[in-house]
């Protein structure tokens, strides 16, 4: 097997992140629930995680690094706490569904900036044409269909001057590329676990430069007395028991993120990309959707000349080969970068695939295309 499908969940972990999961499991309770020793084991791993989800990001106050299901319950805390119905919200022509249909559903007013693929300065430029009349931003850091890096720092630093709350939606960046939530100043940053921080399916990080609004009411273990959430973070948008086996494991995936540095892990996966890129670049009936300046993390899409992406990643499955083809789950970029009526074949990379996997995987599209 060759898993080239890491921007969907990145199947292979680091070994600590079974084994904590596992122990988890047999050893912890719910956080809150109790003074026995269960109750306070948990409480214990989920601080923990806290704890070095504030030290990787930046955040200073692990109070603030709130715990979710995944990205997508993240951004609509986010966006609910934030936006109303008629409020102005600019967005990149990249954006997830996540981002998209949260905003629909509260009915806001969006305006779309930068439209071209690669094109940093183009989505600047009209962010900066239209940030006057916004009363916030969502942005993707990485597109998850093309990898484009998105000019976030220069978005933010726009936020800042004009006093506009940003949402950044980290969920192709976190764990490969520097955040820093202090330096970006940021209202919200979502992000999963269960992609580039190791974490299992089920978990997520919201990092709050703002107090924000509950999504959900109920039990959270504390100020039981009370019958609204309770006022403080990370409790008042942590309602219900939390996935604390998911949790454990996700502490070791960002451990194991912080050993190696999310720079580390870009620079090597950039190094595999540029690989793939130069060998697929030579396959004739490929068109490749690549930056020659590299200004993109470890994804890369292409379309096959006369063949639909998600047969193509049939005939690549039965081959050994596991990408995916679609529109996963981001038509405006799609219909930015002129992909949508046919998709594309996503190849999204890890700090565990290796370059004779690559080598491997380029010939048997070549063998296809």
């Amino acid at each position: 097997m060759i898993y080239l499908d890491n921007a969907a969940t990145s199947l292979l972990k680091p070994p600590a992140v079974c084994r904590a999961v596992r122990q988890a499991m047999l050893q912890a309770a719910s956080p809150g629930r109790g003074a026995h020793r269960a109750s306070m084991t948990a409480s214990e791993i989920v601080y923990r995680c806290r704890e070095e989800a504030a030290k990787l990001f930046h955040v200073g106050d692990p109070s603030r690094v709130v715990l979710t299901s995944n990205a997508t319950h993240a951004l609509n805390i986010a966006i609910r706490s934030l936006v109303g119905p008629e409020s102005r919200v600019l967005i990149t022509g990249f954006e997830h569904n996540a981002v998209l249909r949260p905003l629909k559903a509260v009915g806001a007013e969006i305006r779309v900036c930068g439209r071209t693929l690669f094109d940093r300065e183009g989505v600047l430029r009209d962010f900066r044409a239209q940030i006057g009349e916004a009363d916030a931003v969502v942005c993707t850091h990485v597109s998850n269909v093309f990898g484009f890096i998105l000019p976030i720092e220069e978005i933010a630093s726009l936020c800042r001057e004009h006093r506009v709350p940003l949402i950044v939606d980290a969920s192709q960046s976190a764990g490969v590329l520097d955040l820093d939530m202090q330096k970006l100043g940021a209202a919200f940053i979502a992000m999963p676990g269960h992609k580039s921080l190791f974490g299992p399916q089920g978990t997520g990080i919201l990092l709050c430069g703002v107090k924000g609004e509950p999504l959900l009411y109920g039990g959270t273990g504390s100020d039981s007395a009370n019958p609204a959430m309770p006022d403080e973070l990370p409790e008042r948008l942590e309602a219900g028991t939390m996935n604390v086996p998911g949790i454990a494991g996700l502490y070791e995936g960002l451990r194991f993120v912080g050993d190696r540095t999310p720079e580390g892990i870009h620079r090597y996966e950039s190094a595999l990309l540029k690989t793939l890129a130069d060998r697929l670049s030579r396959v004739g009936g490929l068109r490749l959707y690549t930056d020659a300046g590299l200004g993109q993390a470890g994804i890369l899409s292409f379309t096959a000349d006369g063949t639909d992406s998600e047969a193509f990643c049939e005939a690549l499955s039965e081959r050994g080969v596991f990408v995916r083809g679609g529109l996963h789950c981001a038509p405006l970029a799609h219909e930015s970068a002129g992909t949508r009526a046919f998709g594309t074949v996503r190849i999204s990379l890890s700090p565990f695939t290796d370059p004779e996997q690559i080598e491997r995987a380029a010939a048997l599209i070549e063998g296809l295309a």
